[in-house]
């Protein structure tokens, strides 16, 4: 796996903060990433860092069960509603930023996301990159962390989506 570039879309512009962050957005569903209760490890604890409770993170590309070509670059785009996005070590209410998870399950939602190959950190605001990946299948999901890489309380996340590399 290899990450081509990570990029920011329409720059950090103010914390990506676009005014909507804590506006009520009718089309995100309610309830924790809209995509049911918390894993067990929730249940014993969340990061320190609030989050809104309607805040709603999704992968927009590529979608679940899409084949992409080998050897080709793959965009993947983040999309967030309801919630901010703000670099590391920049303490702003209802904001964090991006963790990319692949081939891997959640991490210990009360701990610090881990930095490596699977756990990949957009604490500059990035919200999209460019990874590589060997043939074969592959996941991906979605991880918000606050300013210090912990997920944030209630976490959010994406669902899980599978690609396939051909």
């Amino acid at each position: 796996m290899k990450i081509i570039g990570p990029m920011l879309t329409g720059g950090v512009a103010a914390l990506l903060w676009a005014g909507a962050a804590l506006a009520a957005d009718a089309s995100a569903p309610a309830g924790h990433a809209g995509h049911g209760p918390a894993p067990a490890a929730a249940s014993t604890g969340a990061g320190p860092t609030p989050a809104p409770r309607n805040a709603y993170l999704y992968i927009g590309y590529p979608n679940n069960n899409q084949t992409m070509p080998a050897g080709k670059p793959i965009k993947v785009w983040f999309g967030l509603r309801n919630m901010g996005v703000a670099p590391k070590d920049v303490k702003f209410p209802n904001t964090g930023h991006h963790h990319l998870l692949i081939d891997v399950d959640l991490p210990p939602l009360d701990k610090e996301i881990p930095n490596d190959r699977n756990h990949l950190h957009f604490g500059a605001g990035e919200t999209e990159t460019t990874i590589e990946l060997p043939p074969g299948k592959h996941t991906l999901q979605l991880l918000m962390g606050d300013e210090k890489h912990i997920p944030t309380n209630p976490p959010v996340y994406s669902k899980k989506i599978t690609i396939y590399v051909r």
